[in-house]
């Protein structure tokens, strides 16, 4: 009884939440400015995080998290509820990351993927990268930090969402408008590049 009641509970709050959240919505799309800050206050740092793990600085990492929302304001009325805002908000960070990386190198190096249309889908298993619920030293953590910066962005973004932000396969595909066999894909070679990363150091140490 007591599980049952629980779960109740849990599913009137997340319709609350929902309902709240589009009240919200409306409220910005008629360029509320309290309402708008309200979804600024919710989100930012959750976006800062990822932008801060795609772009080279903290600084831009800033600059280019108050153009998600200022972008995000100035084309609201183009949200059309389809997916949620936290996706939506994800995705214009995801472009303006990936825009900010093509202009800052000259001839962006090309990383080989897997091909769902080419029947090469590989199967991910869904456990979660969480190195804060493991013994890790600073240094190890910082090569994995490093190890994450090193990959591209296409891997980089998957990677975060999946394993930081706990997106599912189908809200990352949303996300990034990819199939889900191209976000299960990536996914494993953003883990198999930072497996790779983590071994290297690990023997050099032995």
């Amino acid at each position: 009884m007591g599980i049952c009641v629980g779960v109740v509970r849990g599913n009137l709050r997340e319709s609350r939440d929902q309902a709240s959240e589009a009240a919200i919505v409306e409220r910005c799309r008629r360029q509320d400015f309290e309402a708008f800050g309200q979804l600024v206050d919710a989100y930012q740092n959750r976006v800062f995080g990822f932008v801060r793990r795609m772009v080279p600085n903290a600084e831009e990492a800033a600059d280019t998290t108050q153009e998600v929302f200022i972008r995000a304001f100035q084309n609201f009325e183009r949200f059309d509820g389809r997916c949620s805002v936290r996706t939506w908000l994800f995705r214009i960070a995801y472009h303006l990351c990936v825009d900010k990386a093509r202009k800052n190198v000259r001839a962006p190096q090309e990383i080989a993927l897997y091909d769902p249309a080419d029947g090469e889908v590989v199967d991910v298993a869904d456990s979660r990268w969480q190195p804060e619920q493991i013994a890790i030293d600073d240094e190890l953590m910082e090569v994995v930090e490093q190890g994450i910066a090193s990959m591209s962005e296409k891997l980089r973004s998957v990677l975060l969402l999946h394993d930081r932000e706990d997106m599912a396969y189908e809200e990352i595909a949303q996300t990034l408008s990819l199939p889900v066999g191209t976000v299960k894909s990536r996914l494993f070679l953003a883990r198999a590049h930072l497996q790779d990363v983590v071994s290297r150091y690990l023997e050099a140490g032995a």
